[in-house]
């Protein structure tokens, strides 16, 4: 890993962070193994999650690269980026699942205004507070993420570039946790409230957006990139910090009080994610991470964005072809290849064009 090069308000930022394909990967294969039957003992919702905090935790060290090299963020530009990286799959994906509903290969519905909701990124306050089962293709339903993350950065940029201005590294890392505070005690209202219900805090930007900002937090706080000792070792302290991490995992996987599972469990889930998070990155080449670089394993992340938009769409349109007859363990497999098999087709003929566009941008 090359040494540090240049800091901002003591941050050093550079550009190529192992590991992180390999996380994608990871993360998206949760929630396909729990789409495909597996559900009770596969958190498919923590592989979002992990999707929320790595976005947050990438794209706050771009963004403190760009300042860092131009003393300014460009808005612009990154909203351009972010439609270029995010729309082509997107639309693909949605004239896919639309036209095979229209053709009754699938099921569920194909309106105007489940389109509009999906295409807009409102699918998750539309699944909330509107009809969504006769209006979107059955299997799109997993969009609600994409419009948290954009609502996310449709402010995050200027907030950022705000912060940089008036604080230093540790007041960036304060500051960002002090929101994450925030909106764990506006969920624990919410919960209390008596007209109180589940799809409320899970889908819904207001109270999920704290996933995206620990990511935020490591990059500002403590930011792997900036080490540079051996990347193939771990030490005693460490293997004692990743059983913490995990045991809390587990522990939010485990425990269902209605509650903890709506307020407190992604605080925690956030919280350890930050030092796994930091020794994937850090201490890439050790054994227990350096399956991440693997190459399988990155074309899987390469290809786990429009992996994540058509999966579920596959497996219902499996279900339905079969009756409901295949078993999860012959779905998954299925399931898996054909997402894949599509996200290949969409890489090498949709993405890679625009990301040529995009580096215009960059």
């Amino acid at each position: 890993m090359p040494e540090p090069q240049k800091s901002i308000n003591g941050l050093n930022v550079f550009g190529d962070i192992p590991s992180l394909n390999g996380i994608r990967a990871l993360a998206v294969i949760l929630v396909l193994i729990s789409h495909s039957g597996f559900g009770d003992i596969v958190p498919g919702g923590f592989g979002v999650t992990v999707f929320f905090f790595l976005s947050g935790y990438l794209i706050t060290t771009l963004l403190l690269k760009e300042f860092l090299n131009k003393k300014h963020l460009d808005i612009k530009k990154f909203y351009i980026r972010r439609f270029l990286r995010l729309t082509p799959p997107l639309l693909i994906t949605l004239a896919v699942t639309y036209l095979a509903v229209f053709i009754e290969l699938a099921d569920g519905g194909a309106t105007f205004y489940g389109f509009m909701a999906q295409l807009f990124y409102f699918a998750n306050y539309y699944g909330i507070y509107f009809e969504q089962a006769n209006s979107i293709p059955t299997g799109t339903g997993v969009l609600w993420s994409l419009a948290v993350e954009e609502h996310f950065y449709f402010v995050y940029p200027l907030l950022l570039s705000l912060l940089l201005r008036l604080k230093n590294q540790s007041g960036l890392a304060l500051s960002l946790s002090l929101i994450c505070l925030i909106l764990l005690a506006w969920r624990l209202h919410l919960v209390l409230d008596p007209d109180f219900f589940e799809e409320r805090i899970y889908y819904a930007t207001d109270t999920r957006i704290d996933s995206i900002l620990f990511g935020c937090v490591l990059a500002v706080g403590f930011n792997p990139i900036r080490f540079s000792g051996n990347n193939n070792e771990l030490r005693f302290r460490h293997w004692l910090v990743i059983i913490s991490a995990v045991s809390v995992l587990i522990f939010t996987f485990m425990y269902r009080d209605i509650i903890f599972r709506q307020t407190l469990r992604y605080t925690l889930q956030g919280l350890a994610l930050i030092p796994l998070f930091y020794l994937a990155i850090s201490r890439y080449k050790h054994w227990l991470f350096s399956f991440l670089s693997t190459s399988l394993v990155q074309k899987i992340g390469i290809y786990s964005y429009s992996i994540y938009l058509i999966h579920f769409f596959v497996i219902n349109l499996l279900l339905k072809l079969t009756n409901q007859e295949i078993m999860p363990f012959y779905l998954l497999i299925s399931s898996m290849g054909i997402s894949t098999l599509y996200a290949f087709l969409v890489h090498r003929y949709i993405e890679r064009h625009f990301y040529k566009i995009r580096k215009k941008f960059v």
